[in-house]
């Protein structure tokens, strides 16, 4: 099967493959579909939509060193014109599109198996939190990664709010559903996008809702107003936009599963020797440089999740 290459190097591991997976498991069973040339230069436009000004008045905060990386920063402008937003659309450059979300104000539910299930504005949930600034590697399943400032706070302090109960081992993660602002919505696959974690996987030091980037508050192609981000996992794990979480006994359907199990798991864990089931993880490129890069087990993160997944050797926990 031949796809769309790249400007870089044009490998076949280059491409856009989620878009390409979309058009061949059309829920209703319409035939594949070549969609979308890959649109890998688009230039960043004139304004970013971003969250409201009680986040906004926040920011920049102290960068955390503890999460602090010895490797050059991707530039703003890079990381900002080349994003997956598949509710925007299927290329990469979605910024415009996705500008016509409404992010302010932005409810945040949290609920399920938890002792203190609550609703908020994002406005009031920031004030019941520490944010801070870490420099995480993010690496996309399509190979392409960079290195970027987030602005947030751990996972797991949300956790703590709602107080999980003996019985909840696992954490859902839905985004927002409104296709009238993401047109995209209005197709058949399984809205709104939904990730999970594992408990353990929730309150791990490195999971983290970031509300900015770049010492601002998030653009919408970046998930405005709020979005997750698990490093050590293929950027399809972070899910973006989100609007609510749920403590659950049984491991929740994730999107990709839904529309191909075979090839996105439940775990999805960084592993340059785990191949996807149509092209190689061993290598990245970086975006804005264009460098290629080996990728690193756990996207480099090994130390501090690697514990996560002992006995789950017979899990599938990198596919």
């Amino acid at each position: 099967m031949r796809f769309w290459k790249r400007a870089w190097d044009g490998a076949e591991c280059d491409v856009t493959p989620e878009a390409v997976f979309f058009e061949r498991r059309r829920f209703l069973g319409q035939t594949a579909a070549g969609l979308a040339a890959l649109a890998g230069g688009g230039l960043l436009g004139a304004r970013s939509v971003s969250a409201g000004p009680a986040v906004a008045g926040l920011m920049p905060v102290a960068r955390n060193p503890a999460f602090d990386l010895a490797e050059a920063l991707t530039t703003e402008k890079a990381a900002g014109s080349y994003n997956n937003f598949y509710e925007f659309g299927f290329g990469k450059t979605i910024q415009a599109a996705s500008r016509k979300l409404p992010i302010d104000p932005w409810r945040i539910e949290v609920g399920g198996l938890c002792d203190a299930p609550f609703a908020l504005d994002l406005d009031d949930l920031v004030k019941k939190v520490t944010l801070e600034e870490r420099i995480y590697r993010f690496r996309c399943v399509e190979t392409w990664s960079m290195v970027v400032p987030w602005t947030g706070f751990p996972l797991s302090e949300l956790v703590r709010l709602a107080g999980p109960k003996a019985e909840a081992k696992y954490l859902k993660i839905e985004s927002f559903l409104d296709p009238k602002a993401a047109p995209h919505q209005s197709a058949p696959y399984p809205w709104p996008y939904t990730e999970g974690l594992t408990q353990a996987e929730a309150v791990n030091e490195l999971a983290f809702l970031a509300v900015g980037i770049y010492g601002k508050p998030l653009p919408t192609q970046h998930g405005a107003p709020i979005r997750l981000v698990t490093p050590w996992k293929y950027g399809f794990k972070s899910a973006k936009s989100v609007t609510r979480f749920t403590f659950v006994a049984k491991r929740p359907e994730t999107f990709w599963m839904a529309l191909g199990a075979d090839e996105y798991g439940f775990f999805a864990n960084i592993n340059p020797k785990v191949d996807h089931v149509r092209w190689s993880q061993a290598k990245e490129h970086r975006l804005g440089t264009g460098e290629t890069l080996p990728t690193k087990l756990f996207n480099g993160y090994e130390a501090q999740v690697a514990g996560l997944y002992k006995g789950l050797e017979k899990e599938r926990i990198f596919y």
